[in-house]
């Protein structure tokens, strides 16, 4: 696996971990009152879609290995553009159903790279 795809899947991977960390033993309603709880989980999002639209761009061939790699990315968008609109409650729902389907399709394909390289 190319070197530079290997780094946006860890990029990935590591955004996922810091949602996780972030979020854990945490409420919604934590999610909703505390400033740096919602930034810190939003950049971590913004990153995973940023590194799936890279990756992406290198290698469509791996969209196949994700769930929803367009919506990763068009959620990262909405993150950034519609930032005023976005429901605390998507946010949490994403942090709680999506990321955790994420980040195990990421470590298959990183656990899949290390025992081919």
């Amino acid at each position: 696996m190319r070197r530079d795809v290997l780094k946006l899947l860890v990029d990935i991977r590591d955004a996922c971990e810091f949602i996780r960390e972030f979020a854990s033993g945490r409420t919604l309603e934590e999610y909703r009152t505390n400033v740096m709880l919602r930034s810190a989980v939003e950049r971590q999002f913004e990153i995973c879609g940023e590194a799936m639209n890279q990756l992406l761009k290198i290698d469509a061939s791996l969209a196949a290995s994700f769930t929803e790699p367009v919506q990763i990315i068009a959620f990262r968008h909405r993150l950034i553009h519609g930032y005023a609109s976005i429901s605390e409650q998507l946010v949490w729902d994403v942090v709680r159903d999506n990321m955790p389907i994420l980040l195990n399709e990421v470590r298959a394909l990183l656990e899949a790279a290390e025992g081919s390289g």
